[in-house]
């Protein structure tokens, strides 16, 4: 469904890579993996449209992802190094208006169900701003799982998180995959994803 074919990535005139291709179906992750600096999360921004490569291009079910902008905008969610949040909202607001700005209705119920899962369950209606590092990570993975996207794209989407954090997300990339998603992700950290085999990529090596 996702398909890359001789990706190259500059930065300035020094070249991140170059000639980097993948496949990505349903029920499969892509762990991305290099060293500081070497284009990681430039690979990731390209495949989330938001850079343009050098040289080479994303297809999403086929067609380019400018010409599927719409639909892969619907199909795909993307979490960086910023939470992505507004720290003046509270989570439930947070969440509200990211499905507004996807297009998608998101009702209570479904905003509270997600924010209880990842541990949120007693700073609801608490600003982002006074929440610690981890809850505002916490509060960007509930929005993750109200998307409804099909491709998960997560840069180090572990940084911040204690054990149990880490856990959690383990369990839900494993599910999400399981039921037919897929993920591409960056850690430094180990990952243990239940029994799944992810693809590897190297970058800028």
């Amino acid at each position: 469904m996702l398909t890359v074919h001789e990706l190259a990535c500059e930065r300035g005139e020094y070249p991140l890579f170059k000639n980097l291709g993948f496949e990505l179906g349903s029920g499969e992750v892509l762990l991305v993996r290099g060293g500081n600096g070497r284009g990681k999360t430039s690979l990731l921004r390209i495949l989330c449209g938001l850079s343009a490569p050098a040289a080479g291009w994303v297809r999403w079910r086929d067609l380019p992802i400018k010409t599927a902008h719409e639909q892969y905008g619907r199909e795909m969610a993307y979490i960086g190094h910023a939470n992505g949040i507004k720290d003046d909202l509270t989570p439930m607001e947070n969440l509200r208006i990211a499905a507004a700005l996807g297009g998608r209705v998101l009702d209570d119920a479904a905003a509270t169900a997600a924010l209880e899962q990842v541990g949120l369950s007693r700073c609801m209606d608490f600003p982002a701003r006074v929440l610690s590092f981890g809850q505002r990570r916490r509060v960007a993975l509930a929005g993750l799982m109200t998307a409804g996207a099909l491709l998960w794209i997560l840069d180090e989407p572990l940084t911040g998180l204690d054990v149990d954090g880490v856990a959690m997300v383990e369990r839900m990339i494993h599910d999400h995959v399981v039921a037919g998603g897929m993920a591409i992700m960056t850690t430094h950290q180990p990952l243990v994803l239940g029994g799944l085999a992810p693809k590897t990529l190297s970058v800028g090596e």
